[in-house]
Formats: structure tokens, sequence, C-alpha cells
């Protein structure tokens, strides 16, 4: 009998498979390599006598081993994500293989993806152990399956009869999920901005009757959507929100900075390029307050004697690095700590020795071997406790 010839088609397909799986086994394999490096650096044995020094982290929950502090950024690092990403991954892999363990099974056997495993880590972290134990139980059989809604369903099951009071609390809590977001660094090129929220039901229905309200004010030759967008960068337009001294109902600051030859306009603090005329009619519109402030020259070395920084000298600096500058660290540097490079007094408070820290990463650099230095034409370099660089 002829063997029938292997298509390229089936040669493809067999190639897609094989690929596959070496990505399962390769993620499998990541998260118990996350385990064993919690394991290697238990934090019970982080001194915690050092006023504001590295911590215990219980990155899983109750019951759970924690990690000192300062072993989460190397591992971080070298799974290319931020030290946030990497305490969140280490502690899903712990709270999976302490806590979970029939779950933890089905996913070293390949039967569960990693990433669905995971989210029932996110759930249960916050449970008792015994909470945890009926997740694992009432899921690890049919988690490869099942629904999102029906692993928090177990979960919310778990958690009312297990630790009442918590899901009271949660409960309690969950008006406080509210939020209203100006999303400035996702600025168009075209200067449109997107703005995400959650509401209280009275409130949302308040502010889109005030909205379409002051929309239906607004030229009606214009679309609905654009009238109801415009209206609502308006909704500070009333008599009590006026500035008493200048008429002006609402202040936008903003640092642009425009060079003769140059047909665009560079406002740093929306890490965008506008036009000249987006710009006037930014600033033209009726009962808004421009402020002008003095330029900071960027490329200006400043300089004190004190330790603190002077406010020019603290803001140029956040101008040049807008984010905090270890590595795949996005906190805004308007929040960080500035660090002197060079250690004050050795070096001096100027700009070329600030850069902003978070505060994690700034416990980091001051109470573990992590170093870190300027280099021209590379950036920011941190070297790590096993000597390995990472460029920023």
């Amino acid at each position: 009998m002829n063997t029938p010839p292997v298509t390229r088609e089936q040669l493809v397909i067999d190639a897609a498979r094989e690929r596959q799986a070496t990505v399962t086994w390769a993620e499998i394999e990541k998260l118990q390599l996350a385990v064993e490096w919690v394991e290697l650096h238990p934090g019970d044995e982080v001194d915690t006598t050092v006023e504001w020094g590295m911590r215990d982290l219980e990155i899983a929950g109750d019951g759970a081993p924690t990690i000192d502090e300062g072993a989460v950024a190397e591992f971080a690092l070298a799974i290319g994500v931020s030290t946030d990403s990497g305490r969140l991954y280490l502690g899903d892999a712990v709270e999976l293989h302490h806590r979970l363990p029939r779950i933890w099974a089905k996913v070293t056997a390949g039967v569960v993806p990693v990433w669905k495993a995971r989210k029932v880590a996110q759930a249960t972290r916050s449970l008792p152990e015994a909470g945890a134990a009926f997740v694992d139980r009432a899921l690890y059989f049919v988690l490869r399956k099942c629904s999102f809604a029906e692993i928090d369903r177990q979960v919310d099951q778990a958690r009312a009869e297990f630790d009442p009071e918590a899901a009271e609390e949660r409960r309690r809590k969950a008006a406080e999920q509210r939020r209203f977001d100006v999303h400035l660094r996702d600025m168009t090129h075209d200067g449109l901005v997107p703005v995400t929220g959650m509401l209280d039901l009275a409130d949302a229905v308040a502010l889109d009757e005030r909205i379409a309200a002051k929309a239906a004010t607004l030229d009606p030759a214009l679309p609905l959507d654009v009238r109801r967008a415009a209206a609502a960068g308006m909704l500070g337009d009333t008599d009590t929100d006026t500035d008493t001294d200048t008429g002006a109902s609402r202040e936008v600051v903003l640092y642009a900075h425009v060079r003769p030859d140059q047909t665009m306009v560079d406002v740093d603090n929306t890490r965008t390029m506008i036009t000249p005329g987006h710009l006037q009619d930014w600033c033209q519109q009726a009962g808004t307050k421009v402020t002008v402030k003095p330029v900071i020259d960027l490329n200006e070395e400043l300089s004190t004697e004190a330790y603190r920084p002077t406010d020019e000298l603290a803001e140029q600096v956040r101008l040049r690095h807008p984010e905090c500058v270890f590595p795949h660290c996005h906190r805004p540097s308007g929040h960080c700590d500035l660090d002197h490079v060079i250690p004050w007094p050795f070096g001096p408070t100027a700009t070329w020795n600030l850069a902003p820290l978070c505060r994690g990463h700034h416990r980091l650099k001051t109470h573990t071997p992590w170093t870190y230095h300027w280099e021209p034409g590379t950036g920011f370099v941190w070297t790590d406790p096993h000597g390995r660089r990472h460029i920023n």
C-alpha cells in the first residue's frame, strides 16, 4: 500500500502544532522557575529593623511563602516585565503552587493554560486558606473549559462561606471602584484625548443629562458626538467655578516649544505635537485662563549647594525624565523621588546627577547591590546583583 505524499499544508500545520507545544511548555517551566526563585529568596530573612529598607513581601494568600522585596526586580527584568508585573507573576506562581495544588497539577501537566490558572490565582489571593482550597476543589477538573463568570461565582461563594465579613466589606467598598480618567499620555497627533471612567448610576445619569443639555445649546450644524465632547469640556463653565480676577472658568497650563523652522508645536506635558492653529484654539476658547510660564531649558545645567533641589531644578529634571528611570517602570516622575545618581554629598545636586525613582526602586537602589549610572548615547544603565546590565 502506497503512503500518500506529505503535502506542504500538512508540514505547515504540524510545524504550527510543534511551535505551540514549545510555547506551552516554556510557559509552564517559567512558572515553575518563579516558584523556585521565591524559595531561594525567602522574605523571612529580610532585616526589617532597617528604616525605609527592603520589606518582607506577601505576594500570595495566607499561608503562602513571602519573598525578599529586593529579589523581585531581578526576576521581573529576566522575564521582560516591570517590577510590579513581576511581583504579580511571582505571586500567581506561589498562589498556585502552595494554595491551589490541584489546579497547579493540571497546569504542570499541560491541561490548563497558564494564563487561565493565573486568573484564578489572582481571584483567590484575598481568600483564607479554606476558601482557596474550596475553589481549588471546585474548579480544577473543569477549569480548562469553564468561563470567567464561573470562576468569579466560585470565588464569591467561597468568600461568602469562609469569610463573610470580608464579603460584606467587599460589597461596601465596591463603590470605591469609581474613577474618572483623562488619558493625556494617549493623546493623538490631532489633539484628541480618550476618557474612561466608572460612575455610580445616579452620577452617570446626572452627568449624561448635563452633557445632553449643554450639547443642545451648541451649533446644531456640528455632529451630536462632537457637541457632546465639547460639552464635556465645558462642564466647569459655571458662575461658581469662575476665577473672580480673570473671569476664567478653567485654566490650561501647557509647556509648549516652537522654533522658527518648525511647523508643529511640541507640547511637553501631553507628549505630542500639534499645529499652531490648534494651540491658538485652545487659548482663545471663551472662559479659558492662559498661564505663560518661563521656558525651562532642558539642556541647561542647573545646580544648588543644598541637598534638596530648587523648584526650578526639580521641574527641569522631571521634564527631562517623565517617568521613573528603572527599566520597564512607567510611574510618572511627578510622583517619584528625585535621587542623586552619585549619592550626595559625593555627587552634587545638579541636573546631570538627579533622576526620578519611584519609592520602590529608590529603596532597591539604596538598600541592595543594585546600582545605576548614566551613559551618554545609551541612557541609564542598571547593574543587578549578578552583574548583568539593564538599559532603560
